[in-house]
């Protein structure tokens, strides 16, 4: 097969969902003495645009028949598509039955993931599915040594301006690029395909019944390359998987420095965090550092819930990221540009807060347009040496009638909002956590230590110092309750809690020695609760 470097462009098969610059790009390759050929809905477009276009069933000799399931699937097509022109078979092939040979490709897929987006009914789904596109696209792509084949709009005006420069032709590194990233876009198509499949009979079977695919293909869409990753010795980008969720993915940004690697994950951790609380009933705040809360606050106002967020822990929310569960107002920016802040990220801002955040030319804000549902299902996913490790995401909540009182006090109703605050909070820290909270704030937060122990005495300390910084006598501990992500293995974790001034614990129960850490807390008078639900974070 001979791969010469520059192959002409003399016929071109567009046929496409996407019709963004098509009369243009169309317009272009006429210009340049190009046939065109095309399908349906394609063909009254260009020629609507006084274009002289050959309809796919002039060449096939068959109508578009079976509802448009069936257009391209042709000999004439394919074999137009896939012929080695200087092979003597495939030419005396394409001489005896009547084909042409096809040098360009322009094909992009049905909106199968724009319509899984907007959840449509199953069968308008499936009905959505393209088959004839992607077998052509794969087909063009193989055949890369004598056809071009584009699958992205971005990919017209280069390609029109290496025709130009070249009197009509493509280079091979053009085609190979244009083939690899073919070969992406039906991957990535077939994944999203095969992903929606399998939720659709994972959510017709048991919870105990669902056994995991065989086999799970993950695909995504390039948003940004990036600096670097966790360090500047590493490679990273941002990729997108189509998952319409309200975050980092959707979100425009409003001004500041270009993300880092960092930057997105630590301000997903706390988009998703301060998504526990609801704005229609609170205000809430989530300040993050390296992925950990380091203050979490819930009032009337964004502003207030800022001041007592900030308050926890105001060492580290200097160059953290803070996500609010409210539109930004004019106020609330007042007081976060107080101090050095990486990305505040929010469903929206008003006119005065981003005139305020916006002259902040460090500040990165970021408007994400809604706010993520923490019931939705959806994926988590981890590599490892060889593999990865998938997993439901976990969006468990505990409501009040799901505590188990396991003391002889019952705590009171105001520290049942603080236990249940408090239980939302730990979700979002790593393990092993403890939080301390107290009037919907958090009072200090022990992360990420190998001993419970340890947590819980970071978080009394954080709860001291933060008392200090406040100007107050007694630590922000005093009067709280505590949440452990996991349960209490020894007893000396809830005494260690005891001692900082706790009154009430929730954890989720299920130590070999809950008797001896239940009687614990009865002696120091404490009230304790289970959930039966754990929340590591790793």
């Amino acid at each position: 097969m001979s791969l010469s470097s520059l192959r002409p462009v003399r016929r071109a098969l567009l046929s496409v969902s996407d019709k963004t610059g098509l009369v243009e790009f169309a317009r272009a390759l006429t210009a340049l003495g190009v046939e065109l050929i095309s399908t349906g809905g394609t063909a009254k477009a260009i020629a609507a645009a006084g274009l002289k276009v050959t309809d796919v069933a002039s060449v096939t000799g068959f109508p578009e028949m079976m509802d448009g399931r069936i257009k391209t699937l042709h000999p004439r097509i394919h074999g137009g598509l896939l012929a080695l022109r200087d092979e003597p078979s495939h030419a005396k092939a394409m001489q005896d039955h009547g084909i042409e040979g096809i040098d360009l490709l322009v094909c992009n897929l049905y909106p199968f993931e724009e319509t899984v987006a907007r959840k449509a009914a199953f069968d308008e789904t499936v009905e959505n599915i393209d088959i004839g596109g992607p077998a052509m696209i794969r087909a063009a792509a193989k055949n890369h040594g004598y056809a071009a084949v584009i699958v992205d709009v971005e990919d017209y005006a280069p390609v029109l301006a290496e025709l130009a420069a070249n009197k009509g032709a493509l280079t091979l590194d053009t085609r190979k690029s244009l083939a690899a990233k073919a070969y992406a876009r039906t991957a990535a198509y077939d994944a999203a395909i095969s992903t929606w499949f399998g939720q659709e009979l994972a959510m017709a079977q048991k919870p105990g019944e669902r056994t995991p695919p065989r086999r799970f293909a993950l695909a995504g869409h390039l948003k940004q390359s990036l600096r670097y990753g966790e360090n500047p010795h590493q490679g990273a980008a941002f990729y997108t998987t189509g998952e319409h969720r309200f975050g980092v993915a959707t979100a425009t940004q409003a001004g500041g420095k270009e993300l880092s690697f960092n930057n997105i994950n630590d301000t997903d951790a706390a988009y998703e965090c301060v998504a526990e609380f609801d704005p229609k009933t609170t205000a809430a705040i989530a300040i993050i550092k390296h992925a950990n809360p380091c203050g979490v606050a819930t009032a009337s106002t964004l502003a207030e819930a800022y001041k007592l967020a900030l308050r926890c822990d105001p060492v580290s929310a200097f160059g953290g990221i803070v996500a609010c569960n409210r539109k930004l107002d004019g106020t609330t920016a007042t007081e976060l540009a107080k101090i050095f802040t990486e990305v505040i990220i929010a469903p929206g801002a008003d006119d005065e807060a981003l005139k305020i955040l916006t002259a902040k030319k460090n500040l990165r804000l970021l408007i994400a347009h809604g706010l993520p549902d923490p019931g939705t299902p959806g994926m988590n996913l981890r590599t490892v040496a060889g593999g990865f490790l998938l997993q439901s995401r976990d969006n468990g909540r505990i409501s009040e009638n799901e505590l188990k009182v396991v003391t002889k006090r019952k705590p009171t109703d105001g520290e049942i909002n603080d236990l249940l605050f408090a239980f939302r909070v730990a979700k979002h820290v790593k393990s092993n956590t403890i939080v301390y909270a107290k009037d919907g704030a958090t009072m200090g937060i022990g992360a990420g230590q190998m001993s419970r122990i340890d947590s819980a005495r970071i978080a009394a300390w954080k709860a001291q110092e933060a008392a200090k910084a406040s100007g107050l006598p007694v630590s922000l501990a005093n009067g709280s309750v505590v949440a452990s992500d996991a349960f209490f293995p020894f007893a000396d974790g809830l005494i260690a809690a005891a001692d900082a001034g706790a009154t009430a614990i929730i954890q989720p129960g299920g130590s070999i020695r809950d008797d001896e850490v239940i009687a614990a807390a009865d002696e120091r008078g404490l009230a304790m609760v289970f959930t039966g639900m754990r929340h590591f974070r790793h």
